[in-house]
């Protein structure tokens, strides 16, 4: 029997699936190409002798969220989107050039995205201003919240709203416990900071949740690093939006912003027109693409 579902977790081989009448079975992906991941939409077939159910296909997907390998491939991480999270707090330390790249693989791939500001209560006395400014400058939607105390929920289940948004950012930063909090007797994998303050991985899968007013959340794994998808990032600017928009008074049209003559974004960022840490930011992005496009090889299609 065929039937159309959501993959509505993935974790390595095996997904979770929920069809048109909500029925959730256990399935895997038939054949070793076929990269299936939290968010898909998939045709599956059941075999009721075997009692087991394949994915035999996947759906056109509507977005897809990326990342590069060590070899420069594209592999997929979750797909249909409309909105972007991305998570950081004071502690554990965050790491803004991480959330830089998740942002540029969304603007890259049409997904809109916020940044949001969790564990506030941890230090009331900071200046969140010193890790929001760089990405206000940008235009980025700024969240404050706290899973503990409940400080931004209201809202950020606003912004939520009929969206079908996924939770990223480092370990430990409190992904899990807020969509704990939005999404009361879920269950969702949930822990300490570890002893050097980096976080310990406490989700090792994605798994998508239905939100009480509408629309649904992925929760993914926390990482100590991430490298946008090379093949999917918009090739002039990378995804940064300052970048994108400075870049048509550049001199050449495939200027790389870098050391090029009569280049509108370096002379930008040395009057710091643009936020000085964002222009440092996409310069490490594109020696990074430059890194990963010679891992591809010779004969591979470029962004």
């Amino acid at each position: 029997m065929e039937f159309e579902a959501q993959v509505i977790a993935a974790y390595g081989r095996h997904v979770r699936v929920r069809d048109d009448t909500g029925r959730i079975v256990q399935a895997r992906p038939f054949g070793r190409r076929l990269q299936v991941v939290c968010g898909d939409r998939v045709r599956c077939n059941e075999d009721a002798t075997h009692a087991e159910v394949h994915v035999t296909e996947i759906l056109p997907r509507r977005t897809l969220l990326a990342r590069a390998t060590l070899r420069g491939d594209a592999e997929p991480v979750v797909a249909n989107l409309s909105l972007l999270v991305a998570v950081m707090a004071p502690a554990p330390m965050p790491d803004l050039f991480i959330i830089d790249r998740y942002l540029c693989a969304a603007s890259s791939a049409g997904i809109k995205a916020l940044v949001l500001v969790n564990k506030c209560d941890l230090v009331p006395d900071i200046d969140l201003s010193a890790l929001t400014q760089s990405f206000e400058t940008a235009d980025y939607p700024i969240l404050i919240c706290s899973a503990e105390t409940g400080r931004g929920l209201e809202t950020l289940n606003e912004f939520l709203r009929h969206e079908t948004s996924v939770f990223v950012g480092q370990s430990g930063v409190g992904k899990s416990s807020i969509i704990g909090r939005l999404i009361p007797g879920v269950e969702l994998a949930t822990g300490e900071l570890d002893r050097d303050a980096e976080g310990r991985h406490t989700t090792t899968s994605s798994s998508l949740h239905d939100l009480p007013d509408g629309g649904h959340v992925i929760d993914s794994p926390g990482v100590r690093d991430f490298a946008p998808s090379i093949d999917s990032l918009e090739a002039r600017s990378l995804g940064f939006p300052e970048v994108d928009q400075l870049s048509t008074g550049c001199r050449f049209s495939d200027c790389q912003h870098l050391q090029e003559p009569g280049c509108a974004v370096r002379t930008a960022a040395e009057v710091r027109q643009i936020d000085e840490r964002r222009y440092e930011s996409y310069r490490r992005l594109r020696r990074l693409h430059a890194d990963l496009t010679t891992a591809q090889g010779p004969g591979r299609k470029r962004s």
